[in-house]
């Protein structure tokens, strides 16, 4: 068991009353779950300021506070006063679980697309070489091969280092996580020691939290901003805030890219709806990928893997073998030939991403129907960007519920309805059940159309009013298919 002093280790703290040589259980953060022998860390969040809750803390067994302030009543328990208790706990974890990613290899992964396909598709190429990995992911986390659900795409501080000490125990080498802006500016990859970063793109999101998109650049940059040098930081060459990124950052810089020079170079030679033909540096392989955005995708793969040490004849021949990951474009088909294919799209850019990938396979004599929504709750500037790009790559739009949260659904799809300009409304519908949005969109395909249901991808629920109700896009799909 380790002592208070030992936790505090390397961290600037005042000792306002008790011992340091209190011995530790566990480290929480929320005053619930403490028991007898745990430090309680006062953060202030969002919406919530943990220093109400020392008390409840104390009550529940807790034998040592962390705070920000040294005028609270902590009776026999030992209190440390830090001046920013929600950037120390990670590094107040990661001393409790034995520093455990200095003992792995950690590559991050952001930016505002394809971070969930990336770190999935590292994983299951590292798993692929013969090595022994770990995942942190918006879909599932990994401890080799066991898996256990995702609660966030970068879970809390705390998870964080317990996951990546199973991961150690477990005897992982690599763990490919991803790197949400929340969990940069929250501080809760602090205490993590990254091998490499990975950035994908910035688009339109998560402005909600940010306010503004400078302060969500910000947010990503700072991740790069502090990597070592011992790290490398890898940006997409054709993403204009690629650079960006890179200004500061005492890691080794490289790139990928389709269009700009960059260190690994990719070419697209056929595209189709089940997969491209790619041109990696020189070699030709078939992917079962579609979509240019997918292309940037396998590029950063290829790119990490390449600065991880691996050689392109053993890594190339594992790509072409890759599958998309679930809810990330992917293809079902129905008994009469209709595809449908479902999707994560949840912002304006990754959902022009998806329809461009479309466009770019289809003939022309197809239909694409798009089903879409957007999430209660959250950014509602992009909920009309959202209908725009719907409308101007589709040949007909239902819009309906995705995630209502404690929003009314009606007053979303009236939000998004405001992006549609007179001219293009009668190729919408406003349907606000989601399944029934989906049925209609499959009754009004024929042989060869192509449904988008977008927004929803890999989730397999719905909340509305702070219940999550099962909800599968893909298993309303199959149903409404065979029958």
């Amino acid at each position: 068991m380790k002592t208070l002093e030992y936790i505090l280790n390397g961290l600037e703290y005042e000792l306002i009353s008790g011992s340091l040589s209190k011995a530790i259980a566990q480290i929480q953060f929320d005053s619930r779950k403490v028991q007898a022998g745990d430090l309680f860390v006062a953060t202030t969040g969002t919406h919530v300021d943990g220093h109400d809750f020392i008390g409840k803390a104390i009550e529940n067994g807790a034998v040592a506070i962390v705070a920000e302030r040294d005028d609270v009543a902590v009776g026999d328990a030992a209190l440390v006063k830090i001046d920013n208790t929600a950037a120390a706990l990670g590094l107040l974890a990661a001393n409790f679980y034995g520093n455990p990613s200095q003992n792995l290899k950690v590559v991050g992964v952001t930016g505002t697309n394809g971070k969930t396909t990336i770190a999935s598709l590292l994983y299951k190429l590292f798993i692929g070489l013969g090595y022994n990995a770990g995942l942190i992911s918006t879909i599932k986390y990994y401890v080799g091969e066991q898996e256990f659900p995702s609660s966030h795409t970068t879970p809390d501080a705390l998870q964080i280092q317990a996951l990546m000490a199973r991961m150690v125990e477990a005897g992982c080498e690599y763990c490919f996580m991803e790197v949400s802006s929340h969990a940069i500016h929250q501080g809760r990859i602090a205490g993590v020691q990254f091998q490499g970063g990975v950035f994908t793109n910035l688009t339109h999101d998560h402005l909600d939290y940010h306010k503004t998109f400078a302060e969500y650049l910000k947010a990503k940059k700072k991740f790069f901003d502090e990597l070592p040098a011992t790290a490398f930081a890898l940006t997409n060459a054709d993403e204009k805030n690629g650079r960006v990124m890179l200004q500061n950052t005492k890691a080794q810089t490289k790139s990928y890219g389709l269009r700009s020079l960059a260190d690994f170079k990719c070419k697209v030679l056929e595209k189709h709806l089940d997969g491209m033909l790619l041109l990696i540096d020189g070699q030709e392989i078939w992917t079962h990928f579609s979509g240019i955005f997918n292309a940037y995708n396998l590029m950063a793969v290829y790119g990490t893997a390449m600065l991880l040490g691996e050689q392109a004849d053993k890594v190339l021949p594992l790509i072409s073998e890759l599958r998309p990951v679930a809810g990330r474009f992917e293809i079902l088909r129905s008994p009469d030939g209709k595809y449908a294919i479902v999707d994560y799209a949840h912002t304006p850019d990754a959902l022009k991403n998806v329809l461009n990938g479309i466009s770019e396979i289809r003939t022309g004599n197809e239909q694409v129907i798009t089903v879409v929504g957007a999430g209660g709750d959250r950014d509602k500037t992009k909920r009309p960007v959202m209908a725009k790009e719907a409308v101007l790559q589709s040949d007909k739009v239902i819009l309906t519920s995705d995630n209502p949260r404690t929003e009314v659904p009606e007053q979303i799809i009236a939000d998004m309805e405001a992006g549609v300009e007179a001219h293009q409304r009668k190729k919408v519908l406003s349907i606000v059940n989601r399944k029934e949005a989906i049925r209609t969109a499959c009754m009004m395909a024929v042989c060869g159309d192509i449904i988008l249901v977008a927004g929803k991808g890999h989730e397999d629920y719905q909340e509305i009013n702070g219940v999550k109700h099962h909800f599968d896009d893909k298993e309303v799909i199959r149903e409404i298919f065979n029958q």
